[in-house]
């Protein structure tokens, strides 16, 4: 019997949904529907352990297809079992649970692993019909959930962080007050009553710096400093800190023609980041999701945000993810320490999707 958390169980739910309707729906930035974007679904890849297997959608059947086997199964079906299981997943207090409503059904339709792998950002390939282009691409899809806990947009590990160099040197005591104080903004305002300030020399991993530059050469100094605005203040959502850096214009560009360096930098970032770059894998800027993302509403629609919409889907990352504190104990940052005759403290990067 299947076992899995919310998320887990969303991306069945998002294959069960998707069959159900036969459309894909694209969404805007404040996650509305685009009435006038909607891509018939011609058939759906899901691989299992053993087998890949393709759900092909004609009118009122879904044929599954594969192991040299086909099954019909009727759409309405899909669309029962997607209410049964939507339900179970918004009522369950549980970390993870089982769904024994669906389980029959999940095996007539071959579904025998609730999760993609992790090392691929892919959850879900659909094959469209585009109107506009007279094709039938595959398109490989993410997929996100507001059915349970926010999703994490960059995981934090050692790999993302960022190393500083304190501007003036501290005593021995000034340092261990500084380093017993837990909350980042009364760590920052005690360092800003000293006279110190952070000032960003590298990231600690490597390859993760040269991600970062491959997409633009000033982006790792502007990560640094959106990470310095964040930890030194309340402010958390990264159009807030988008607009708080293109007020103090830390990396000194021309804003007289009111250019928006920020934001497209940090939209790129978020958008290389949702497709397949991971810190520390060299990034080639080749995505892995294809698609897009799959957003799971907490109503229980599926909106799809993709690159036919890159605009959209840009957008829709920037207004809904935000900064976020992770461990300082197990990523091993947030405190002074001593590298030969500097004064230096890491700042951890990880971002989150906003509730």
């Amino acid at each position: 019997m299947l076992k899995g958390n919310k998320g887990e169980w969303s991306e069945i739910y998002t294959l069960l949904k998707l069959l159900s309707e036969g459309n894909l729906f694209s969404g805007d930035a404040d996650l509305n529907k685009i009435q006038d974007l909607i891509y018939p679904i011609i058939k759906v890849l899901k691989t299992e352990t053993e087998n890949n297997y393709e759900y092909i959608f004609n009118k009122n059947i879904v044929i599954v297809s594969g192991n040299n086997e086909e099954v019909e199964i009727p759409v309405k079906q899909f669309r029962e079992q997607a209410e049964i299981l939507l339900e179970n997943i918004k009522s369950s207090q549980d970390g993870t649970f089982y769904v024994p409503e669906i389980e029959e059904f999940l095996t007539q339709i071959k579904c025998k692993t609730l999760k993609a792998k992790s090392s691929v950002k892919t959850d879900i390939k659909i094959i469209i019909h585009d109107s506009k282009t007279s094709t039938q691409p595959k398109l490989g899809f993410s997929i996100k959930s507001q059915l349970g806990s926010p999703s994490t947009l960059l995981n934090a590990s050692k790999a993302t962080n960022f190393i500083f160099n304190l501007s003036k040197r501290l005593n021995k005591v000034q340092i261990i007050e500084i380093n017993s104080t837990k909350n980042f903004t009364d760590k920052f305002q005690r360092l800003e009553e000293l006279g110190v300030e952070l000032i960003f020399v590298r990231t600690e991993n490597s390859i993760f710096g040269n991600n970062l530059i491959l997409i633009d050469s000033y982006l790792p100094k502007i990560a640094a400093y959106l990470m310095r605005l964040f930890f030194s203040s309340k402010i958390s959502t990264i159009s807030e800190l988008s607009k708080e850096l293109r007020a103090l214009n830390p990396v000194n560009y021309d804003l007289s023609f009111h250019h928006n360096f920020y934001d497209y930098k940090l939209k790129h970032l978020l958008t290389d980041i949702a497709l397949g770059l991971m810190p520390a894998k060299v990034w080639t800027g080749e995505y892995d999701a294809t698609g897009g993302y799959l957003i799971v509403k907490e109503d229980g629609n599926v909106l799809a945000y993709h690159l036919y919409n890159r605009n959209e889907f840009e957008n829709y990352l920037f207004h809904n993810t935000k900064l976020e504190t992770a461990s300082t104990k197990k990523h091993d940052f947030g405190y002074i320490y001593q590298e030969e005759d500097k004064q230096k403290m890491k700042l951890n990067l990880q971002i989150r999707f906003k509730k």
